[in-house]
């Protein structure tokens, strides 16, 4: 199977108990990507998304534009890696 584009995220800020993940789950419908998005513990929220790099980066664009007002801070990270997933999930 051909590298894909994979990038994880790590949303910070208020993005717990407002229906981030949800929303997440969504906005991916409009975009060829595949993933999940799940909280975690220490209150963050983290994405994985893979896919074309142009299709991945308009997708975790328009999260940050849906939720802006809940996040303080994106950390990203790309890279090219086999295709690991199909569909997007919430975990």
């Amino acid at each position: 199977m051909p590298d894909v584009h994979h990038e994880t995220v790590f949303f910070s800020g208020h993005v717990q108990g407002v229906g981030f993940r949800f929303t997440a789950m969504q906005v991916a419908k409009e975009f060829e990507v595949s993933g999940y998005v799940r909280n975690l513990s220490d209150g963050r929220v983290q994405l994985e998304a893979e896919g074309a790099a142009a299709e991945v980066a308009a997708f975790i664009d328009a999260v940050q534009e849906r939720l802006h007002g809940y996040i303080r801070k994106v950390e990203r990270t790309a890279q090219r890696r086999a295709a690991e997933f199909r569909g997007f999930t919430i975990k």
